[in-house]
């Protein structure tokens, strides 16, 4: 059983490729008892850590290591799929192979990421109309609850879902994008950088991959979000997404669209890596102080419910920081040719920082740990480990003692 660096190392499944959390030793001794390996026909065992060849290294970070024991594998051999191949959602009873770092292997996860992003996104649609009707006109809306009451004595119950059309879009897209690629670019970066500085500064992988998917992400979010605004904030403008976006290029043309794409940068961009870097810290965290019993002895419901809680706190985290660059969005885009000077004029540098602030952290958490719930759920659905799961255990117990199962 490895102990000391090695046991906490493996303690946990993290979001980089397993490889950067293991010395090159410990390549060689995943669970399991001993078997032959895809890479040159050495075989692995729980019982000690043995020499791996450069050659097995390049390939375990290649994904092709190991390769007949692929994430989800029932132990039938389904043969090689290629890329994008084939790419089935199984049902619930079963289990199909998914090679890690393909392009299947990303498709799944950006599916996980529209259902994450999409759902969430949409659910929280009366709680974002509140808050960028406060950030608008704060003389009217004056409170969470008075907004609430005044939409409702205004416009009815439908007033608490107008813009529902282009959030749904938008954040389906955005959250392909935001999950796909942050785990196309975490991985990437992680190759480019090589050992030892991708296992010795893995933050700063983690905060490269999620600021270039998210960087990608807002191309595809930033029309529909100006519609969203435009449509939540302006009483009468349009009824939803078809004849808002109409309406928006009749009257702007298409770089309308695209008028807040840099302060949309500047509030996603830094939420988006305090979202994985923050959500990480806190799953370590949470199974080093909170959780009794080592990470990889708890069940998948019990994961989920931790991958809920980080994501929670990763969630306020991430409101605080992004606020400002929030504010200045929604400004922007419910005023036709307003500038970020402008908008930092009108909105004053103590509300920039505090307007709106204490429903956003509510919507944001909540948001955040439903869609780290949503996207573990899915990726637990098709046969992939969680996020923050534990790792394939060395050989021997330990750990659990007589702690209580999760």
């Amino acid at each position: 059983m490895p102990t000391g660096g090695m046991a906490a190392s493996d303690s946990t499944q993290r979001l980089l490729p397993d490889y950067l959390y293991r010395s090159r030793g410990a390549l060689a001794a995943l669970a399991g008892t001993a078997a032959s390996s895809a890479c040159g026909g050495r075989s692995r065992s729980t019982s000690g850590l043995g020499h791996v060849h450069d050659d097995v290294l390049r390939r375990f970070r290649r994904g092709t290591c190991f390769e007949s024991e692929r994430v989800g594998s029932t132990g039938r051999n389904s043969g090689r799929d290629g890329g994008w191949g084939k790419f089935m959602i199984p049902g619930a009873n079963e289990t199909r192979q998914i090679p890690l770092y393909t392009g299947e292997f990303y498709a799944y996860c950006a599916v996980g990421g529209i259902l994450s992003c999409g759902i969430t996104h949409t659910g929280v649609t009366p709680l974002d109309i509140v808050k960028c009707n406060m950030q608008i006109d704060p003389g009217k809306y004056t409170s969470i609850g008075g907004g609430f009451k005044l939409i409702m004595a205004e416009q009815g119950i439908k007033g608490l879902y107008k813009g529902w059309g282009p959030t749904v879009v938008g954040y389906s897209l955005q959250g392909a994008c935001k999950f796909g690629l942050y785990e196309f670019f975490k991985h990437t970066y992680a190759e480019i950088a090589g050992e030892p500085f991708a296992t010795d500064h893995k933050s700063l992988v983690f905060l490269a991959g999620s600021a270039s998917a998210e960087f990608v992400a807002d191309i595809a979010l930033c029309p529909f979000e100006a519609v969203k605004v435009r449509v939540q904030t302006q009483p009468g403008y349009a009824n939803g997404l078809t004849d808002g976006m109409s309406k928006f290029l009749a009257a702007e043309g298409f770089a309308g669209l695209y008028g807040g794409i840099v302060p949309l940068w500047g509030r996603q961009i830094p939420y988006t890596m305090m979202k994985f870097t923050s959500f990480e810290a806190t799953v370590d965290a949470l199974y080093a102080h909170v959780v009794p019993i080592p990470k990889e002895k708890c069940s998948k419901g019990y994961q989920l419910g931790v991958s809920f809680a980080a994501g929670y706190i990763a969630g306020v985290l991430c409101a605080i920081v992004s606020h400002p660059a929030d504010n200045i969005v929604s400004y922007m885009n419910s005023r036709k040719g307003a500038s970020i000077g402008q908008a930092v004029s009108d909105i004053g540098m103590v509300n920039l920082f505090t307007r709106g602030l204490p429903l956003r952290i509510f919507m944001i958490g909540t948001l955040t740990g439903a869609q780290w719930g949503i996207y573990d759920a899915f990726k637990v659905y098709v046969g992939l480990p969680t996020t923050g799961g534990a790792a394939p255990a060395h050989g021997g117990g330990g750990g659990g003692g007589g702690k209580r199962p999760c």
